[in-house]
């Protein structure tokens, strides 16, 4: 069995589901996209290719095995892009919450079957459907669950509005004992303005610091609440360009060592300049898809 534990963002890295890119299926066609990156590149003929994804996916794989993790991968479905495996559940504590996502996704949590048989039926939450809710919106940090959400009127017309205000309420009443804070993030048909998710426009890291871009936020108050919460000196704060480019979508193995994409060249030097190991890998391609490398991953198991 899996006794699952993640309280944070950084703590040691013991177990992974690391999504994948075999079989993803055809381009899209513009009206199939689920966010403003992806139809950019779809309508510019820059959609990355099966054979690229996959080569990126076994580098991050290989960075796992380097640090002695366990990795499940989901089964391969024919013709059915897995690799955010981020967006279908996600771990607080010891349970995990299965996302009411996309509808056309839901055959993706049936790929990871042979990993939830591992966990204890009583570990499963299964939100009511009222619930939406995705697990780049949702980062536990120790005392506290942030939650990325979008509660405006105009929320049904939004494909990129992933979590609503009753998924804030329904993590709320699972989890009594945590603070819950939410953030109201920006959402746009232009990839440059869109925060799909929390981790596309904040990420904490080990060593009290964190990634960090303001104009994801659209109340200046909570953006503030952040700056205050990890202080200003301790933020990395990104730029827009940086933010499209997915720069706040790193993903952190220990409190010392982060996963970041190779071409972050401005990250990356200040995460070294901060004492960090820096894990660079090629991961450009699938970013296209307005994901990046915490996206691509569902932690089950930190110390």
């Amino acid at each position: 069995m899996l006794h699952l534990n993640v309280n944070d963002e950084i703590s040691r890295l013991k177990a992974v589901v690391l999504g994948t890119a075999k079989s993803c299926g055809p381009i899209p066609k513009p009206e199939e996209a689920y966010d403003p990156k992806s139809l950019e590149h779809i309508l510019a003929g820059t959609y990355p290719k099966e054979e690229d994804m996959v080569k990126e996916m076994e580098a991050f794989a290989n960075v796992f095995e380097k640090y002695g993790i366990k990795v499940f991968r989901p089964e391969v479905l024919e013709d059915c892009n897995q690799i955010f495996s981020r967006d279908i559940a996600f771990v607080i504590g010891q349970k995990l919450i299965l996302a009411n996502i996309l509808p056309d996704r839901e055959k993706e949590i049936e790929a990871i079957l042979h990993v939830l048989d591992r966990i204890p039926d009583e570990d499963v939450i299964r939100p009511p459907e009222a619930v939406h809710v995705e697990g780049g919106d949702v980062m536990p940090w120790n005392d506290h669950i942030f939650i990325g959400t979008y509660t405006a009127e105009d929320y049904p017309d939004w494909i990129t509005a992933r979590t609503n205000k009753a998924a804030v309420d329904f993590i709320g009443q699972q989890f009594p004992n945590k603070i819950i804070k939410s953030f109201e993030l920006r959402k746009s048909t232009d990839a440059k303005q869109n925060a799909l998710h929390l981790d596309c426009c904040f990420q904490p890291l080990g060593k009290g610091k964190a990634i960090l871009h303001k104009n994801g936020f659209l109340v200046e108050e909570e953006y503030q609440w952040l700056v205050d919460f990890f202080g200003k000196e301790n933020i990395f704060e990104i730029t827009a360009d940086e933010m499209y480019r997915m720069f706040s979508n790193v993903f952190s193995i220990s409190p010392e060592v982060v996963v970041s994409e190779r071409n972050f060249t401005r990250l990356n030097n200040w995460l070294r300049a901060q004492g960090f190991i820096v894990e660079e890998i090629p991961y450009a391609e699938i970013s296209k898809q307005e994901g990046l490398l915490r996206c691509s991953t569902l932690p089950l198991i930190r110390e």
